[in-house]
């Protein structure tokens, strides 16, 4: 059962781990990517920097993910902070759930923010050079923001389970950040395998094994609809965009509740 009093530890323990510094970081990083990508480029400066700028979010926002589940959950086993915690009169759910709560509410808070930002330095960026196709940061902005979000969202819930049955903290990066990749590409490598079979030797039989992802992972890649925002064309929006979403939010509750089966199994030395 989820309580407020552990959200609150979890957001305690990220202040004193000086994880605001990292957003400090990274608006400051966002903001000159944006500006030197937009030089150049001399007919889409806008077009350019937004695409570069969400790149650079999907990029940043799942290490300070995962850096915060490391000190927020790994470190808690690390360093016994349980004998503590566990002491009190709340199932150790409680504590699972609270503490990934606490890192989703940092990681969507962090996008918010540089969501924000990009608008920002797009607008600003689009004074200086009226676009033939004008970037979309109205509802177009938002759908992509939110696509987005729900990709950092089943991304909290695989460092979670990584944190809870890792023996070391560092397993939650390498595993987090091998899962990313994997479920972002493996779909643009089968799509490419299709249109150009010349790429490797007997390609349909690799096309067939790398296809058989598609059964175990969720599809990351496809929730990147960053298109619709930089062409203002809803209709670039993938057409199977109710699944993308149920099934993301499915595999995010199933990964958590294995998660919450791991730690009520999990014996403490």
């Amino acid at each position: 059962m989820l309580n407020s009093p552990s959200i609150t530890t979890g957001l305690r323990l990220a202040f004193h781990a000086r994880l605001g510094w990292l957003t400090i970081g990274a608006s400051i990083l966002l903001i000159l990517a944006v500006l030197l990508s937009a030089q150049f480029s001399g007919r889409q400066p806008a077009t350019v920097a937004l695409d570069v700028g969400l790149s650079l979010i999907r990029l940043l926002l799942p290490l300070m993910l995962v850096l915060t589940t490391q000190e927020l959950l790994s470190r808690e086993f690390d360093r016994r902070y349980f004998l503590n915690t566990l002491s009190y009169p709340h199932p150790r759910r409680s504590l699972l759930l609270g503490r990934f709560t606490t890192v989703a509410l940092l990681t969507l808070g962090l996008l918010l923010v540089l969501a924000i930002a990009l608008a920002l330095m797009t607008r600003l960026i689009e004074q200086g050079y009226s676009q033939a196709t004008p970037v979309a940061l109205g509802f177009h902005y938002f759908v992509t923001i939110s696509f987005i979000g729900l990709d950092l969202l089943l991304l909290t819930a695989v460092a979670t389970l990584l944190a809870v049955v890792a023996s070391t903290p560092s397993f939650v990066l390498i595993g987090t950040f091998g899962f990313m990749l994997v479920a972002r590409s493996f779909s643009a490598i089968v799509e490419l395998l299709t249109r150009n079979a010349g790429v490797v030797s007997d390609a349909e039989s690799y096309r067939s094994g790398v296809g058989l992802l598609s059964y175990l992972l969720p599809d990351l890649g496809a929730l990147d609809v960053r298109m619709i925002t930089l062409y203002g064309k809803m209709e670039l929006l993938p057409a199977d965009w109710p699944w993308l979403v149920l099934s993301s939010l499915t595999y995010t509750v199933g990964l958590l509740a294995l998660a919450v089966w791991a730690l009520q199994r999990k014996r403490f030395a």
